[in-house]
């Protein structure tokens, strides 16, 4: 029987695919609990033009991505102030939330500081790297130091 698939389920396929399976699996199973619908001409024409619109809309999405990553790159001398040792080792840690607010005053840019991404905690007086999550596989990379106050 062939059904579509209304999520991604692991092990048969991902949302919206047409997938042939057994009449039992597919009837008392997929269609009952949700998971997929029978593969009739009227709801294959319907995830088409699902498809075709979610494209059209990726499409967009991804454009505003690429324009906020435009951005992004023209983030240089961001500079983080934390209170700090002689030595150079700080008080606690630099983190994401201390970034997002720095690119706020220093840039005037709004950055979410969910989607900011540091390799290793951030301890000493330096210069570091930072990654910005700004769509599935779209990021950007900012360079900021960290001097002390």
């Amino acid at each position: 029987m062939e059904i579509i698939l209304k999520q991604d389920m692991s092990n048969l396929g991902y949302k919206d695919e047409l997938i042939k399976v057994k009449d039992g699996y597919a009837n008392n199973y997929l269609i009952p609990q949700g998971y997929a619908m029978a593969a009739t001409s009227s709801n294959k024409k319907i995830v088409a033009e699902n498809l075709k619109q979610r494209s059209f809309k990726e499409d967009k999405v991804r454009k505003d991505a690429e324009s906020l990553v435009a951005l992004y790159s023209k983030i240089e001398g961001l500079k983080i102030g934390a209170k700090a040792g002689e030595n150079g080792k700080i008080f606690g840690s630099v983190n994401a939330i201390q970034i997002a607010d720095a690119i706020k005053t220093q840039f005037e840019l709004e950055v979410d500081r969910r989607k900011i991404v540091l390799g290793d905690s951030i301890k000493t007086i330096g210069t570091y790297k930072a990654t910005i999550l700004v769509y599935k596989d779209i990021k950007s990379e900012i360079s900021f130091d960290v001097v002390a106050e």
